[in-house]
């Protein structure tokens, strides 16, 4: 009896076990579902990915629940708790003989007995499999829906064109009963080095300039067939069988749309894009718009530029010009210089460098190199780039003493003073070979000296603080009584009280960032010269140089000279007032307005409105949407993807006897992209009619007076 009653808990709590299995196999089988289904058609992730996240959702919810740490115990006390007529003992059942007593062997016999007969209902240990079990139905559901709302969306659409369009509805293919099979043979042209294609649909996308060949087979002997273009082109098909093989050939150079015709019957509308093959990007990384080469630096520029293509890049060189000389003996000279990069094959990027050595191009010092990329691609397409400017520090110039005896010059002596720095740091160099290493280094050091105190007086122009160190202060000034709530005078008295960079309003916002960057260089420059290394000092020392007498040649005033002619008086005429001269003028001008090109598309707008009320066409009506038939034929041969559909619908609402509300919609928001609003023209203003209220009023008045 004991072990029937160890074997029936065994059995519950493999129930339980079987149950949460089960209910962890359809959460994860629902999940694998929605999430393959969303992978496949969102983002082309193959169907296997499924399995996988079957795999890991089921994982990953077994190691959340672990149903198999459920035990016999835990089993007896839900028994406990379902079912009073067990009286609370079932864990007895579960404990050996020789450990109970009397009362608990009586009550563990009673509970056997009981226990024998229960039956104990499945609800509890499929309670999480019922909760799941309608997730499953909603998933199954949604991913049908959602199959087969994407499958249509993809019948429907298609992506636009290699330029970035957006993509565009075009209506589903149908082909006329006499057709029976179809080979289209694309072969674009040899600039673009892709192989040609087939395929088995009559909507086309080719390259610009591709050559399209159409094969038709149809299922009877027929007389002729065309294929009509843009409603004006027509060509015909060849056979090349017993009347029932028929091709024809094309080369595509823009877009429209064609149809084809077979003994008088035309087809649906099928739309042909066009590829267009853009010019070569040119992107310059390096150098700068304009770079600058400060004396010590090495007179080298590396160009680096990445290209890209559609369909490659077949040649791309550097444009240089050196202009040397200034004023009227400017001279040019022009280089052309090839990269190494060899350009085979239809890669559609390229990265691409160039170390050009300016002494090569017999550049010195104040030479500028002007140079632009400009890259050609295989459809002999070129681009090129904006001009870039590599300068070379003329030192001479900067050295000179030109503009400093100038009387225009208002600086101070110690704005010169960088000069004198850079000279004596040369003559250091030279003498380093002459003179001992502590002599050498002590004179660097005073260098480095007089580059600081050069500093400190620039710094004081932008409110700097002194770097002087001041002596103790003698007395506490703040021992008095009275001054012991005295805020200000605490502060004054214990707080760094002085200008600081960012306040100083000595100059402008530009010129006071311009001197922040010569002070930054000074810093430089001293730092090389404390460590004894006046060569590594003077790149610095140059271009703090150089932004000075920039900063010089700023603070100049110009004023342009300006002179004013007036007209010779006539003594004879002034003081006369004779007037008879003096017409008033008169200018007279023809406004015509514009010809509307869309009133013909808007009176169609009205003549679809009132068919929604009434779907009857009369002849006038008939005639407006012919004409707006016509125009929209032209709009859609230079946007097929776009009013494609419209003007099919648009046919189809004068070819039918009954007239569809969702292709009058399907026209009217064609209609309304293409309308634009045209400018106000001036008029004159138009009185108000009085409706009658002038007469009337005449006449009551006259019998009033009878």
């Amino acid at each position: 009896m004991a072990k029937q009653g160890i074997n029936k808990i065994n059995g519950l709590r493999q129930r339980w076990l079987v149950y949460q299995l089960l209910a962890d196999v359809v959460w994860a089988v629902a999940i694998a579902l929605l999430g393959g289904s969303l992978l496949f058609h969102l983002f082309s992730v193959p169907e296997v990915a499924t399995l996988l996240i079957f795999i890991i959702a089921l994982v990953v919810l077994l190691a959340m629940h672990r149903p198999w740490l459920i035990n016999n115990e835990a089993i007896a006390g839900y028994l406990n708790k379902e079912y009073p007529e067990l009286q609370e003992s079932t864990d007895l059942i579960l404990q050996p003989i020789g450990q109970l007593n009397t009362l608990q062997l009586l009550a563990r016999s009673h509970t056997q007995a009981v226990l024998d007969g229960l039956q104990v209902s499945h609800k509890h240990f499929a309670k999480r499999l019922i909760k799941a079990l309608p997730l499953l139905l909603a998933a199954v559901i949604f991913v049908i829906v959602f199959n087969k709302l994407y499958s249509n969306k993809h019948t429907t659409y298609s992506w636009g064109e290699k330029n970035g369009s957006t993509a565009q509805c075009i209506p589903p293919e149908k082909v006329l009963p006499q057709i029976n099979e179809l080979e289209l043979t694309i072969t674009p042209p040899a600039y673009t080095g892709k192989a040609k294609r087939l395929q088995d649909k009559f909507n086309l996308t080719a390259e610009e300039g591709a050559t399209v060949s159409w094969d038709i087979k149809t299922n009877v002997a027929i007389k002729n067939a065309y294929l009509i273009f843009n409603d004006k082109e027509r060509i015909a098909l060849k056979s090349t069988g017993e009347y029932t093989q028929w091709s024809a050939q094309r080369i595509v150079n823009k877009p429209g749309f064609y149809q084809v015709s077979i003994d008088g019957k035309l087809s649906d509308l099928y739309q042909v894009q066009v590829i267009k093959d853009g010019p070569p990007v040119i992107h310059v990384k390096a150098p700068k718009q304009y770079t600058y080469i400060d004396a010590g630096e090495a007179q080298k520029v590396n160009i680096n530029a990445s290209l890209n293509d559609d369909y490659g890049i077949a040649n791309a060189l550097i444009i240089a010009t050196v202009a040397k000389g200034k004023g009227e003996g400017v001279k040019f000279k022009e280089y052309k210089l090839n990269f190494s990069t060899v350009f085979s094959g239809h890669s559609p990027q390229y990265n691409v460098q160039k170390l050009i050595d300016l002494p090569a191009l017999n550049m010195e010092p104040g030479d500028e190199l002007y140079f632009y990329v400009q890259a050609q691609d295989t459809h002999q397409q070129q681009s090129r780039t904006d001009v870039f400017t590599v300068a070379i520090q003329d030192t001479a110039e900067l050295l000179s003493m030109d503009g400093v005896l100038s009387g225009a010059n208002i600086k101070p002596e110690f704005f010169r003073s960088e000069r004198q720095i850079i000279i004596d740091a040369e003559k250091l160099i030279k003498d380093k070979d002459t003179i001992s290493t502590e002599k050498f280094n002590a004179r660097s050091n005073d260098l480095g000296v007089d580059q600081k105190l050069l500093r400190l007086r620039y710094g004081k122009f932008l409110g700097e603080e002194d770097e002087t160190v001041e002596g103790p202060k003698g007395g506490d000034e703040l021992s008095n009584p009275a001054d012991f709530s005295n805020g200000a005078k605490i502060l004054k008295e214990y707080t760094d009280d002085h200008d600081k960079a960012e306040d100083a309003q000595f100059f402008e916002p530009a010129i006071k960032a311009q001197l922040k960057a010569t002070l930054s260089e000074m810093w430089k420059a001293e730092l090389q010269l404390r460590l004894y290394k006046p060569q590594a000092a003077l790149p610095f020392a140059y271009k703090a140089l150089r932004l000075l007498k920039d900063l010089q040649q700023k603070s100049r005033s110009y004023v342009a000279k300006t002179s004013y002619n007036p007209p010779p008086l006539k003594p004879e005429k002034r003081l006369s007032g004779e007037l008879d001269k003096i017409i008033q003028p008169v200018n007279k001008q023809d406004i015509k307005a514009p010809a509307d090109n869309q009133a013909v598309l808007k009176n169609a707008i009205g003549v679809l409105e009132s068919l929604k009320l009434k779907p009857v066409l009369n002849a006038a009506d008939n005639r407006t949407l012919q004409l707006a038939n016509q125009r929209l034929s032209e709009i859609a041969s230079a946007q097929p993807g776009t009013y494609l559909p419209a003007l099919s619908a648009m046919r189809r609402i004068l070819s039918v006897q009954k007239i569809n509300v969702s292709d009058i919609n399907m026209v009217e928001r064609a209609i309304q992209k293409t309308l634009v609003s045209i400018k106000n023209m001036p008029k004159s203003d138009e009185a108000n009619a009085d409706m009658g209220l002038s007469g009337r009023y005449f006449k009551n008045l006259k019998q009033a007076n009878n």
